[in-house]
């Protein structure tokens, strides 16, 4: 991997972890909940994203090897954030919330899928 790769990857890591502590915050205090919103939303919002990205490096050339760094691993790897999906499941599951626990991981799983599934077949259709 190239320093210019590695460059990429690591100020988009800067920007994405930033606008996760963003929108994190700023979801979680907008709805009042028990359930994890704000880490659903990034990961829902981002997902949604690179199946977005994803379609457009399939079916364009605009994009250099670095750009897709930049944007997919960098931005949106920091941005979507499993290990904190992971904390806050264990730690519902601990508290006994198992339905919560076990809608937190459904709508974490199946949510992320079908958003970046939806992304992707939007960017795709207007892409060919």
């Amino acid at each position: 991997m190239s320093w210019q790769t590695i460059l990429a990857i690591g100020s988009g890591g800067f920007i994405g972890a930033v606008l996760r502590a963003y929108f994190n915050g700023l979801i979680s205090h907008r709805v009042p909940h028990d359930l994890p919103f704000g880490t659903l939303g990034v990961n829902l919002i981002g997902s949604f994203i690179m199946g977005i990205l994803v379609a457009y490096f399939m079916y364009t050339t605009i994009f250099s090897l670095h750009a897709k760094s930049f944007l997919s691993t960098g931005i949106l790897g920091a941005l979507t954030t499993y290990s904190t999906f992971a904390i806050e499941s264990f730690l519902l599951l601990e508290g006994g919330h198992i339905f919560l626990a076990m809608a937190n991981i459904s709508l974490n799983a199946f949510g992320t899928i079908f958003m970046a599934g939806g992304g992707f077949y939007i960017a795709k259709f207007f892409l060919k």
